[in-house]
Formats: C-alpha cells, sequence, structure tokens
C-alpha cells in the first residue's frame, strides 16, 4: 500500500495504532508496543487485537461512525472545506477529541514516535 495520508490512533493518550490511507484502500495496524502489553485492550471489538493489519476500501465502520452526520456534518465540511466524501480527511479533523477514549491524529502533529 503506497500511504497517502496517515493518522496515529491512541487510547486514553497512549498510542495504540496506525490508521493508513492507500491508493488501494484503508489499513489499521496495532503497534507492536500495544500488543505486547498485558493491559492493552481493543480500538473496538470490530477490531481485535492482532499483528495483522485490518484492511478495507474505505474507512473501517469504526472509524465512520465517529465522524459528524446530518446537519453537523453539513456545518463541519462548510467550516473545515472538506468535501463530504473525503471521510479520512474528515477524521483526521475532528477526531483529535472524539466522544469516549479513541483519539485519531494526523501523523504530522507532535506526539507518539513510530
Amino acid at each position: 500500500m503506497t500511504p497517502r495520508r496517515r493518522a496515529r490512533v491512541r487510547i486514553d493518550g497512549e498510542p495504540v495504532g496506525w490508521l493508513t490511507e492507500g491508493d488501494d484502500g484503508v489499513e489499521f495496524r496495532y503497534l507492536e508496543s500495544w500488543l505486547a502489553r498485558a493491559d492493552a485492550v481493543p480500538v473496538s471489538l470490530t477490531l481485535p487485537l492482532r499483528s495483522e493489519p485490518v484492511r478495507s476500501r474505505s474507512l473501517h465502520p469504526f472509524f465512520e461512525n465517529l465522524l459528524p452526520e446530518g446537519w453537523l456534518l453539513d456545518l463541519s465540511t462548510a467550516r473545515l472545506k472538506i468535501a463530504k466524501d473525503d471521510a479520512f480527511g474528515l477524521l483526521l479533523a475532528t477526531c483529535r477529541d472524539c466522544i469516549g477514549a479513541v483519539e485519531v491524529l494526523p501523523d504530522d502533529e507532535t506526539g507518539e514516535a513510530s
């Protein structure tokens, strides 16, 4: 997969994995350091802990469900100047501080090392 954009995924501020957008879809991969922890938990029950990446043609439904919908989607895309069909871009712009424990941060922001 040739990456176009990449995001760091954290749970309660702890780095857990990478979400990568490529020409052929989107991939989520847990960090080996997260998998090695005794207290590691999955991002979602639909994304169980495993070393193999989860690949899909678009955002995995868990990440898709973090995005705004309806009038909030309209407001967000207009204000952020992001196309409604750019789910990955919208995730990068709006999910730094999601409801719940999961955070999605653009790769170019300071934070955890790869």
